[in-house]
């Protein structure tokens, strides 16, 4: 298997894809969590999903030491779907930053640039780290991590019921919270369609995320709030593609 097959999972592949979807993961979390997307998503859109190192098919490799590392590290695997056709760009908490991190990146470079930007439960990264976004924090013990995953993440309950699981999960968390804790704002921005989720009941977001967003695009603006928490309701996540507007503008087949 070629580096390439373990940093870009394909979760729906195509012979001739409209559009793919890509999604960025999450602090903690791996590609498993956009595997029922493959539900709700529109014919003609293929769906692929970043793994970071450290974890599921990249399990060898070394976590990544710094924010730059991972960033690096996405825009390559990004690079690699964008040069295959169409695509819209995804990321969720953590993965929020890191998609408007990778989408600059490849702006800077000249690489194709998404169709449109989305991003889901995450202030703007126009500032420096605030108290909420440090939340849940580094610094707290096992078992408050695993807590704070259990109640406001997407952490199976089979992995909670397995010892040597629990760890491995509080292990990978630590190793993203240190990547975004190194997290420095970088002041640019995009001219791309950007669209932000956020859940009515997020106590993680800021009330200002919305007009903070929209000043870092200079193309359009969509900010839609929906029911839930942090990762939304569970039947809100599992259908998230649906209320992704640029996958709506997607010709029927």
């Amino acid at each position: 298997m070629t580096a390439a097959d373990t940093t870009v999972v394909r979760l729906r592949q195509s012979p001739r894809p409209d559009l793919t979807l890509v999604a960025l993961g999450f602090c903690g979390g791996g590609t498993a969590a956009y595997h029922p997307w493959t539900a709700s998503l529109p014919a003609g859109v293929d769906l692929a999903a970043v793994c970071y190192p450290g974890r599921e098919g990249r399990f060898a490799e070394d976590f990544a030491d710094s924010w730059d590392e991972l960033a690096a590290d996405a825009a390559q695997a990004v690079r690699s779907v964008a040069a295959e056709g169409r695509y819209v760009l995804f990321g969720h908490s953590m993965g929020g930053w890191m998609a408007f991190e990778v989408a600059t990146r490849l702006a800077a470079a000249g690489d194709p640039a998404p169709e449109a930007l989305v991003v889901s439960s995450c202030n703007a990264p126009d500032r420096p780290l605030t108290a909420r976004d440090q939340f849940p924090s580094r610094h707290q013990d096992d078992a408050q991590l695993l807590e704070w995953m259990s109640t406001h993440g997407l952490l199976p309950d089979h992995v909670l019921a397995d010892e040597d699981l629990t760890e491995m999960a509080v292990e990978l968390m630590r190793a993203d919270l240190r990547v975004r804790d190194s997290f420095e704002p970088a002041g640019r921005r995009l001219d791309l369609p950007l669209q932000v989720l956020s859940g009515a009941g997020d106590s993680v977001v800021e009330a200002d995320l919305g007009e903070r967003w929209a000043a870092l695009t200079t193309a359009g603006f969509r900010h839609d709030v929906l029911p839930g928490g942090h990762f939304y309701t569970p039947e809100v996540w599992r259908e998230l593609p649906a209320r992704i507007v640029a996958l709506a503008a997607v010709p029927s087949r």
